[in-house]
């Protein structure tokens, strides 16, 4: 008789320089981490959204993201489109977390 092993992968966790700011849920809310980051208020810019003009190029500081659609823009290694992309696994981003929605054990550590 063989038994059934249940593997569950972790959701990864997005930082902004080391601050946690959400754990990722794509699966009940298919969004974009450009989205998800302008709904929880982080100053991003951004343009084209489809990942043609780069706009939103970010730095990761460590992490990867999967894309949802191939960008058409340069990047270095070390730079993703929130635009078009995922996390794949806990991702730090390069990104300022003043004024983000941040979550109230961000700001226990930041005092």
């Amino acid at each position: 008789m063989s038994s059934q092993t249940l593997i569950f992968k972790k959701r990864p966790i997005v930082l902004l320089q080391g601050e946690p700011l959400l754990l990722w849920n794509w699966q009940q809310q298919p969004q974009t981490l450009l989205q998800v980051l302008e709904a929880k208020k982080v100053r991003i810019f951004s343009e084209c959204r489809s990942g043609y003009c780069g706009c939103c190029r970010t730095k990761i500081r460590s992490g990867s993201v999967r894309y949802l659609t191939e960008p058409l823009a340069e990047l270095q290694d070390d730079e993703c489109l929130p635009c078009c992309c995922i996390p794949e696994e806990d991702l730090d981003l390069e990104l300022s977390c003043r004024g983000a929605d941040m979550p109230l054990l961000a700001e226990k550590y930041r005092a």
